[in-house]
């Protein structure tokens, strides 16, 4: 009977799934008819624009060439009727100067030809002959001989130097266009092959070659064959905690990568804060968008957490993964939970001897084990422990964060804890605690601490911690997170899970997690052969 019931939970658990898929499948199908009709829609209206513009163009052109062909026009107008004026001058003044000449010729007598050319304007005479008057009946018989002469040779310079012999009879320009003359014959026949280039095919993601390191996602693909009219690619990307297929109705949207001109990409300083990210490519060519890529699926777990404001100190202002230092914070919330707490003098007595030898109080409870809103609880740090522990536990892996203070902090600590750390206890001055230590109060020093213990480092404190747990392997390592110079390194064996611990006094605190073990701290452990000499103390007391 249990084995039937079983082989039935089994199909029903078979059936269930195929729904689910029918489903999400019923969901793409319906996305894409959507796509389709949006898409049509929007290259109709692409095509229409493209045409107009072109039309625009056309008319442009056609526009320029009129203006062009119509002042052509007007200059060879111009230089031909120009060259038409001076034509018909001179073939008038040529006619006056024919009908004088002739009738020059018609006189016989001397003296008549002499009168009729005796005024110096008409006959273009020398000035110098000017106002000087011609006795024919008083002079020579050869000085009359000499004038005619003369005055046949003024008719022949007039003549001669008549306009139409210097006339050019060719016309200065032609009646041909030909140098604005349009040919669209290579046009016609390239607009009569316009056609729609082909969709491109979907690109293949290769998983092989795609890398997730340093929070950082090299994404590789290569198109099935190839295609010399793609343009470009976009890369769609988006995280999720779901390890399968993306769905349609995912709880997040694509964010989108456009213009890539190769075939891969590299997404950087992203923060790991979802156990997946969901890829997909399409390649495009100057006209159209092709199919999506079928879609991979590439893990990216990290740590995150945020800070537990439930059991901070009192004096601490906590906002997600800021922590800040408040002297003013609750104080007469403070003192009536110290009146309710220090009913009995024995009770009191007993506090104060622990906050002095540095030992657990006999009432600690479980920090992060039960959240409280109420301020000052048995949960929540006081006195002088200004800490705060963060809200998700560490039980196995590997793991990484950093933390950058305030450059005028004046005290800040860095470190791991058991869920045991009492209220009143300081990270680094009990055996359930780890951290390295800033104090810029009075002189600066910088140590590595546990079970009230310290280590002076002889290094540069630097801008950011990382702080690396090996959960499995024992070891609590922190690096100056820009050059990734080991600082300083804890080995141990956890017994607990721990949590992310951190103390600030007089100043800030701000933590970026969702990091994952960068790829040079990864080398470092490997080349990690144990810890120096001059940390044997701490360790001895870790063993």
């Amino acid at each position: 009977m249990d084995s039937q019931k079983e082989a039935l939970q089994r199909i029903i658990t078979t059936l269930a799934s195929k729904n689910d898929e029918i489903q999400n499948f019923i969901d793409t199908l319906n996305h894409t008819l959507k796509g389709v009709q949006a898409n049509s829609s929007s290259i109709l209206l692409e095509l229409d624009e493209e045409f107009d513009g072109l039309y625009s163009i056309l008319d442009e052109m056609k526009e320029s060439m009129t203006n062009s062909i119509k002042q052509e026009q007007a200059r060879k107008s111009q230089e031909l009727q120009s060259q038409l004026s001076q034509c018909n001058n001179a073939l008038e003044n040529s006619e006056e100067l024919l009908e004088f000449a002739s009738r020059s010729l018609d006189i016989k007598e001397p003296e008549e030809f002499s009168k009729h050319h005796e005024k110096p304007e008409a006959w273009d005479i020398d000035p110098t002959t000017r106002g000087v008057e011609f006795n024919f009946k008083e002079t020579h018989l050869k000085q009359r001989d000499t004038l005619r002469i003369k005055a046949a040779r003024q008719i022949k310079d007039r003549v001669t130097m008549a306009s139409a012999f210097r006339l050019s009879l060719k016309p200065k320009v032609s009646d041909n266009m030909t140098h604005l003359m349009v040919d669209f014959s290579q046009e016609r026949q390239m607009l009569q092959t316009l056609k729609f280039l082909p969709v491109p095919k979907a690109p293949e993601i290769d998983p092989v070659e795609c890398l997730v390191a340093d929070n950082c996602v090299t994404v590789a693909w290569r198109m099935p064959e190839e295609d010399n009219k793609i343009d470009h690619f976009i890369l769609e990307y988006r995280k999720t905690n779901f390890d399968g297929l993306p769905r349609v109705k995912d709880e997040r949207c694509w964010e989108l990568i456009d213009y890539i001109k190769g075939t891969e990409y590299t997404l950087s300083g992203l923060k790991f804060d979802s156990k997946y990210m969901n890829f997909r490519v399409r390649a495009c060519n100057k006209a159209v968008a092709g199919e999506y890529s079928d879609p991979i699926t590439l893990e990216t777990k990290a740590l995150n957490f945020n800070l537990d404001s439930s059991s901070s100190h009192l004096n601490l202002k906590v906002e997600d993964n800021c922590v800040e230092w408040d002297p003013t914070g609750g104080k007469s919330q403070e003192n009536k939970v110290k009146g309710k707490e220090n009913k009995g003098s024995a009770h009191v007595t007993t506090l104060k001897n622990n906050k002095r030898s540095g030992t657990p109080s006999p009432k600690r409870t479980s920090v992060g084990s039960r959240p409280s809103s109420i301020r000052g609880s048995r949960d929540r740090f006081t006195g002088e422990s200004y800490t705060v522990l963060g809200d998700t536990a560490i039980e196995s892996g590997q793991h990484y964060w950093e933390v950058r203070a305030q450059k005028d902090c004046k005290s800040y600590s860095v470190g791991l804890a058991y869920k045991t750390l009492g209220k009143f206890d300081q990270l680094g001055k009990t055996n359930t605690s780890w951290c390295i230590h800033v104090n810029n109060w009075l002189q600066s020093t910088f140590a590595a601490k546990h079970n009230n213990k310290a280590k002076a480092l002889d290094v540069v404190v630097p801008e950011r911690i990382g702080v690396f747990c090996d959960f499995d392997g024992g070891q609590l390592s922190f690096y100056n997170a820009s050059s990734k110079q080991l600082l300083y390194s804890f080995k141990t064996k956890f017994t607990q899970p721990v949590l992310p611990g951190f103390m600030v006094w007089c100043g800030r605190l701000s933590l970026s997690t969702g990091l994952q073990v960068p790829s040079a701290v990864k080398t470092l452990q490997k080349h990690e052969n144990g810890m120096s000499g001059s940390t044997s103390s701490l360790n001895n007391v870790m063993q």
